[in-house]
C-alpha cells in the first residue's frame, strides 16, 4: 500500500524536494536560538562583548524572516502537492468506476461511493503533505538537536533520552485503538452520505407519501452510529493524546530536577543549564511532532485503505482477443441461456433461454413481473455475463466482442429515463458527442421533441434541471429518444419505454418510437400488449422461461397464456370505455 501511495508524489517530484527543503531549512533555523543563547550567556555576556551581542540578535532576526518566508513556501506549495495528488487519486478513481460491472453497483450504495472520493480522500491530502514533512524532517530535528543537548551535557540528555521508549511503547498501544475506532467512523460516515443522497433523491417521493417521519428515522439511525463511532474514535484519540503530552511533560520535570541537582553538585555551570532548559524544548517538539504524525497516519491510512477497496475491484474484463464489430447486421441469438444475479446467485433469472431475431426484426418480450424481460435486455449488452449458454451478435459470440464496440450498436430506451444535470442540448448529444446542430435538430424532430424545444426562451440551452426534474415524463421519454437517434445503433431495446405515461403521451412516443425501429433489429419489452400486436414475433417469459413464442395471431389462436393477458387487458379497457362513457352519461 505503501509503494502505490508513494506513487503519487512522482509528478511532483522537484516540488517536493524543494518542500522537503525548506521544511529541514525552517528546523535548522529553529536550532539557532539555542546555540545563539547558549553563546550569549558563557561568553558574550560574561565577556561584555555588547557589539556582538547586537549582531548575533540580528542574525536571528534575519534567520527568522527568512524563515516566514520559507514558512509560506511550505504552506502553499505543500498543500498543492496534497491537493493535486487528491486530484489524481479522484481521477484514477472515477476513471475505475467507470469501468467496473454493474454488480458493483448493485452491491454498493451511491451515498457510499461518494464518500469514499470525497471524505476520504481529503484526509489523504492532509498526509500526503504533513506527512513527509512531519516524519522526515522531524526525525531529522530529533537527531540533530539529541546531538546538540549531548554537547551541552552528556548525563541530562540520556536521563531524558530514557523516556522515549516509554514514550513509542504508550504511543503504539493507544495507536492501533485510535486506527479501529478512525476506521469504523469513515464507515458510519459513508453510511449517513448514502441515507441523505438516497433521501434527497427521492424528495418527491417523500412528500408525495408525507413520510417525513420515516426518512427522519432512517437518517437518525445513521446519525446515532456516527455519534457512537465519534465517541469511541475521540476517546481513544484524548486517550493517546493526554497520555503522551503527559510524557513530555514529564520531561520537563526531570530537567528541572536531575538539572538543579548538576548545577548544586557543579556538574553544569548556569549558561549551559539555563541554555539546556530552553534546548530541551527543541528535542520535544519533534516528538510531539511524529505523535501528532500518528494521528494524521492514522486518518490519511485509513482514508487511502478505503480508496484502494476501490481501486482493487475487478474491471469489467473482456475476452483475450476481443475484437471491434464491423458492417453490423443486427441478428441477434440467445442460445440456452441461465443466468442469477450475484446479489441471489440460488435464485435463477432466466432458465435455458433460447430466442432468435432476424435483422431488421422485431421481437416483443411479454409477461408478468419479475419474470426476467429486462434480465434479457441487460445481457445483451453484455453487462453481466451469462452463467450458462450463449448469446450471438451475427453470429458471434458477444463475449468476444469489445464491450465499446458492441454497446455502440446498441440504443436502449427504458421506463425510468436518465437524464444528466445540463441542457437540452447536452442530453441529447449524450448520443453522439461529436454531432452537428443540424444532426441535433433532426434527432429532436423525429423523436418529436423539436416543437416543443422551440417554446423555450433559451431552446436547446434550457436547463433540466437534476434528472430532468423540470420536464414531464414524456418530455424526457422524448428526449432519451432523441438520444438515441442521434446515436443510430443496429440495434434497438425498448424496455417498456411507454408504460408509465398516459394515453395521449404514448401515441406521440410511440409514433416517435415507430420511426425509430424502422431499419432496426428491435427487442421490445412491453406491457401493453396493443403497442406490440404487428411484432414479428411475440415471446411470453414467465419465471425465467419461455412459454409460447410466435406472432400475434398465432398465440391468440394457439397460445394459452398470451391470450389470457390479451384477453385480460382487453376486457380492462372496454370496462374502462364503458364506465368512462357512463360517467358522462
Amino acid at each position: 500500500m505503501l509503494k502505490r501511495f508513494i506513487s503519487y508524489y512522482k509528478p511532483y517530484k522537484l516540488l517536493f524536494i524543494l518542500d522537503m527543503a525548506a521544511s529541514l531549512l525552517i528546523s535548522a533555523i529553529g536550532l539557532v536560538y539555542p546555540v545563539v543563547t547558549n553563546k550569549m550567556l558563557n561568553d558574550l555576556i560574561p565577556n561584555k562583548n555588547y557589539r556582538m551581542i547586537i549582531v548575533a540578535g540580528i542574525i536571528v532576526l534575519i534567520l527568522y524572516f527568512l524563515r516566514m518566508l520559507l514558512k509560506y513556501f511550505v504552506q502553499y506549495y505543500g498543500h498543492m502537492i496534497g491537493t493535486n495528488m487528491q486530484a489524481d487519486m479522484r481521477r484514477d478513481m472515477f476513471r475505475h468506476l467507470e469501468t467496473l460491472p454493474f454488480t458493483y453497483f448493485d452491491n454498493n450504495e451511491t451515498g457510499r461511493i461518494l464518500s469514499r472520493m470525497t471524505n476520504d480522500l481529503f484526509d489523504v491530502v492532509e498526509l500526503a503533505h504533513h506527512g513527509p514533512e512531519n516524519l522526515i524532517v522531524s526525525s531529522l530535528t530529533l537527531i540533530g538537536s539529541f546531538i546538540y543537548l549531548l554537547s551541552i551535557n552528556v548525563y541530562l540528555t540520556f536521563i531524558i533520552f530514557a523516556c522515549v521508549p516509554i514514550l513509542v511503547v504508550v504511543s503504539s498501544y493507544y495507536r492501533k485503538k485510535m486506527h479501529a475506532a478512525f476506521k469504523e467512523r469513515r464507515a458510519t460516515t459513508a453510511g449517513i452520505n448514502a441515507a441523505v443522497e438516497s433521501s434527497i433523491t427521492g424528495i418527491r417521493v417523500t412528500k408525495a407519501f408525507t413520510n417525513n417521519e420515516t426518512e427522519m428515522k432512517k437518517f437518525e439511525k445513521n446519525n446515532e452510529l456516527f455519534v457512537e463511532s465519534c465517541k469511541k474514535s475521540y476517546s481513544a484519540m484524548g486517550q493517546y493524546h493526554s497520555i503522551s503530552n503527559f510524557i513530555t511533560d514529564v520531561f520537563n520535570v526531570v530537567i528541572i530536577i536531575a538539572g538543579g541537582l548538576f548545577l548544586y553538585a557543579n556538574k553544569i555551570n548556569f549558561g549551559d543549564y539555563t541554555t539546556f532548559i530552553v534546548s530541551v524544548n527543541v528535542f520535544i517538539n519533534p516528538v510531539t511532532q511524529l505523535i501528532g504524525f500518528m494521528e494524521q497516519f492514522q486518518n490519511g491510512a485509513s482514508g487511502f485503505e478505503r480508496f484502494i477497496e476501490v481501486m482493487d475491484q475487478e474491471p469489467e474484463k473482456e475476452n483475450d482477443g476481443a475484437f471491434e464489430l464491423k458492417n453490423v447486421e443486427g441478428e441477434i441469438d440467445i442460445r440456452d441461456v441461465s443466468f442469477a444475479y450475484e446479489v441471489d446467485q440460488e435464485k435463477i433469472v432466466l432458465d435455458h433461454i433460447n430466442l432468435k431475431v432476424k435483422k431488421g426484426q422485431k421481437l416483443a418480450l411479454v409477461g408478468h413481473s419479475g419474470g426476467g424481460k429486462t434480465t434479457i435486455c441487460h445481457l445483451i449488452p453484455n453487462f453481466y455475463r451469462v452463467n450458462s449458454g450463449e448469446i450471438l451478435l451475427d453470429g458471434k459470440n458477444i463475449n468476444d466482442i469489445k464491450f465499446d464496440s458492441l454497446r455502440k450498436n446498441i440504443g436502449i430506451v427504458q421506463q425510468d429515463v436518465f437524464l444528466f444535470n445540463g441542457t437540452i442540448r447536452d442530453n441529447i448529444i449524450y448520443g453522439r458527442p461529436d454531432a452537428t446542430e443540424q444532426e441535433v435538430i433532426t434527432a429532436a424532430k423525429r423523436a418529436n421533441i423539436y416543437d416543443y424545444v422551440m417554446t423555450l426562451p433559451n431552446g436547446f440551452d434550457s436547463e433540466i434541471g437534476e434528472r430532468g426534474v423540470k420536464l414531464s415524463g414524456g418530455q424526457k421519454q422524448r428526449l432519451s429518444i432523441a438520444r438515441v437517434f442521434l446515436k443510430d445503433p443496429k440495434i434497438l431495446i425498448l424496455d417498456e419505454a411507454t408504460s408509465a405515461l398516459d394515453n395521449t403521451t404514448e401515441i406521440l412516443i410511440q409514433d416517435a418510437l415507430d420511426e425509430l425501429c424502422k431499419g432496426r433489429t428491435t427487442i421490445v419489452v412491453a406491457h401493453r400488449l396493443s403497442t406490440i400486436k404487428n411484432a414479428d414475433e411475440i415471446a411470453v417469459i414467465d419465471n425465467g422461461k419461455v412459454l409460447e413464442k410466435g406472432s400475434h395471431e398465432h398465440l391468440i389462436q394457439n397460445g394459452k397464456v398470451y391470450k389470457e393477458l390479451y384477453e385480460l387487458q382487453f376486457r380492462d379497457k372496454k370496462e374502462y370505455i364503458s364506465t368512462h362513457n357512463n360517467s358522462i352519461l
